[in-house]
């Protein structure tokens, strides 16, 4: 890990307009540590970058504009973690595009742990994201750290249930690491910086710009040995996710679900491509050649009455219509209301948007 002195160069030369990974890293490898590049003349520069960024580097360092910086990372809990170091995720540097440093917030151990992750829609249904708790829930007390992007729906889920076991969880996110985003995950975000960590490549007081979360993608899958895709329509940013780690020589599996979901469709293209089709994450697990789980939670609701269970049966797993359970059942509409609404205050059905509902396991 980058001391005071050290993380000043590393970060001012993250400070360089136009200084991408590949010229940051030809670098590196022309000069050695940054203080190096820092020492070298225009013209020595000029042989391995582009001379505008030669001449901005040879004019030498706005501590000014590092301020901010070193201040964040003199609080407990926040790192800057570069390629010298060896706290450096081993994972990411098997990839073709590794950060040249990353901020961390948090837990840096888990940089060094087996993980898998885990992407999926932000407009999760609730089964969906049942399933991406559930089974990170489950991966996590395996020994697997969950990774994922922080986003709503699927990326919360599965954070939620990587903190309930050991492995924990690592958030990659695509603005600074002094910004939230989104806001509604604040809460998700302290437990995450407390308990597990939450990494990001791109300097303090980057907002949430839209180019970045595709880029970031590359770190979710390059930290993991697989990535599981739950939930995704055909243009998802989980599909980036998962040929990325194709890209990578890592693992890709998908849940399947109904044909009739357009947040199945992307799972169902994936698995047409060769991604390993999984309904329980014992699949996951026997494929990466890992010992059994244990289950986070082995409690399960009590049996429902009959006429519930008869109106489950009936519901199914696809969104559906009360005018449609009325006509399944047989039972009146304010008969079919009431029972929705005592196996949704169980837990047992979700209300979506449309007047529909649907069966959770």
């Amino acid at each position: 890990m980058a001391d005071q002195e050290e993380a000043r160069y590393w970060l001012a030369l993250s400070f360089i307009p136009g200084l991408g990974g590949e010229t940051f890293r030809r670098l590196l490898s022309a000069f050695g540590p940054p203080e190096n590049i820092f020492s070298a003349s225009s013209a020595q520069l000029s042989a391995v970058c582009d001379k505008k960024i030669a001449r901005a580097i040879a004019a030498g360092i706005d501590d000014a504009a590092l301020a901010p910086a070193i201040a964040w990372l003199a609080e407990p809990g926040n790192h800057l973690i570069t390629l010298a170091d060896a706290e450096y995720p081993q994972a990411l540097l098997q990839t073709a595009d590794p950060p040249a440093f990353l901020y961390v917030k948090g837990r840096l151990d888990l940089l060094q742990q087996p993980a898998l992750a885990l992407v999926g829609s932000r407009r999760a249904t609730p089964q969906g994201e049942k399933d991406a708790e559930a089974f990170a829930g489950t991966l996590s007390q395996a020994g697997f750290t969950i990774v994922s992007g922080l986003a709503l729906g699927i990326d919360a889920a599965a954070h939620r249930g990587g903190l309930k076991g050991i492995g924990s969880s690592i958030a990659v996110v695509g603005t600074g690491l002094d910004i939230v985003y989104p806001a509604r995950n604040r809460d998700l975000a302290h437990q995450l910086a407390q308990n597990g960590a939450i990494v990001s490549e791109f300097a303090l007081g980057t907002p949430s710009l839209a180019q970045n979360f595709p880029r970031r993608n590359r770190i979710i899958s390059g930290l993991a040995r697989g990535v599981l895709v739950v939930e995704a329509a055909l243009r998802s940013g989980s599909l980036i996710t998962a040929r990325l780690a194709g890209e990578q020589g890592r693992e890709v599996f998908a849940m399947p679900g109904s044909i009739h979901s357009p947040l199945a469709k992307g799972c169902h293209q994936l698995i047409k491509q060769g991604a390993k089709l999984v309904e329980s994450a014992q699949d996951i697990l026997e494929e990466l050649g890992h010992t059994a789980p244990v289950s986070v939670d082995s409690q399960k609701p009590a049996p429902a009455p009959v006429a519930h269970q008869d109106l489950l049966l009936q519901l199914g797993h696809n969104p559906c219509a009360i005018d449609a359970l009325v006509t399944r059942t047989g039972l009146t509409a304010e008969r079919v209301c009431a029972i929705l609404l005592e196996l949704e205050m169980s837990g047992r059905v979700a209300s979506l948007p449309g007047g529909l509902y649907q069966a959770i396991n």
